[in-house]
């Protein structure tokens, strides 16, 4: 198929990087200011390079890519809360013109789901949106394949950031304030890591998690969320002593979305380690099914985009 990519934060330059790896070509790719367009398919080694060298892919302008030449719109620019915008109006723009969008950004499937259907269900185009749970994981293909009636509940560690820092209070009686400014240096944690470290992400999974599995009717205004912020070493010491741990867990269940810290059995599947994440779902017929792996990253989400991709052209 051929891509046109709009973002090129990790992300998006991964699945640039990976696209003829499986088989893709990328014929458009736009950061915040610029966009490189070729309809027979773009140098991307040069316009990554370019990327790297002046901090722009292209000359032309990031809206040029909407009507290049391309079969699926790949959406990876920052995730926006409330209206979603500007990538909503990306995936009705390219639904409207009957091509397919595959989704890094959590806001259009999160904040504005029932309107993405609606436009896709008019559409030629699919939507996909794998990414957008669990980064590697393949939450949205299992739940999918699980069939959404027969699941009765999803919950999970969502955020490899969250997890990264409960962690490490855990195993080195480090306090919070010590462990955030860890992760940043090594690149766990963004600059600004409110979103990590309140639950709005991890929130945002769980509202997508929970308009797959009732079809729609969510936004993170309906979830009851609490964070990590200033969580003290402690509650942690008293949870290892019972043989516990805490993690912070995003669950759907009984038509609600609630995050926060949990006690954790130390055993228990719920208590992954480090950045590492996992999505878990009663079922109606196979029990309780656990699928873990990477939840972040550049290369790992990119692979969930593209295997979307390969999905579409099926």
């Amino acid at each position: 198929m051929d891509l046109a990519i709009l973002g090129a934060g990790a992300v998006g330059r991964a699945v640039a990087a990976l696209a003829g790896e499986y088989g893709h070509r990328v014929t458009a790719l736009a950061d915040s200011s610029s966009a490189s367009i070729d309809r027979n398919g773009l140098d991307v080694d040069a316009a990554l390079a370019r990327k790297r060298n002046s901090g722009a892919v292209g000359e032309d302008v990031p809206e040029s890519v909407l009507e290049a030449e391309y079969d699926t719109l790949v959406e990876a620019t920052p995730t926006t809360l409330g209206d979603a915008e500007p990538g909503y109006s990306h995936v009705v723009d390219a639904l409207e013109r009957d091509r397919h969008v595959v989704l890094a950004n959590k806001g259009p499937v999160a904040e504005r789901y029932d309107d993405v259907m609606a436009a896709a269900a008019d559409s030629e185009g699919d939507v996909r949106f794998e990414a957008t749970v669990g980064g590697a994981i393949p939450a949205i293909a299992t739940l999918e394949g699980l069939g959404p009636e027969h699941v009765s509940a999803a919950r999970g560690v969502l955020n490899g950031t969250a997890n990264f820092i409960l962690t490490r209070m855990a195993t080195e009686g480090l306090a919070y304030e010590h462990v955030l400014a860890e992760a940043q240096d090594l690149g766990v944690a963004e600059a600004d890591p409110s979103f990590d470290v309140d639950g709005t992400d991890a929130a945002l999974k769980g509202v997508i998690l929970a308009n797959v599995l009732h079809d729609g009717g969510f936004t993170l205004a309906d979830a009851r969320i609490e964070g990590i912020e200033d969580f003290p070493v402690n509650a942690l010491d008293v949870a290892a002593e019972d043989g516990n741990t805490i993690r912070l867990i995003g669950e759907v269940a009984s038509g609600r979305v609630r995050v926060g810290p949990r006690l954790v059995p130390d055993n228990d599947a719920l208590a992954v380690s480090g950045t590492m994440n996992i999505v878990q779902y009663d079922t109606e017929h196979a029990g309780r099914m656990n699928i873990s792996g990477r939840g972040a990253g550049g290369e790992e989400t990119a692979s969930a985009v593209l295997a979307d991709v390969d999905r579409l052209g099926c």
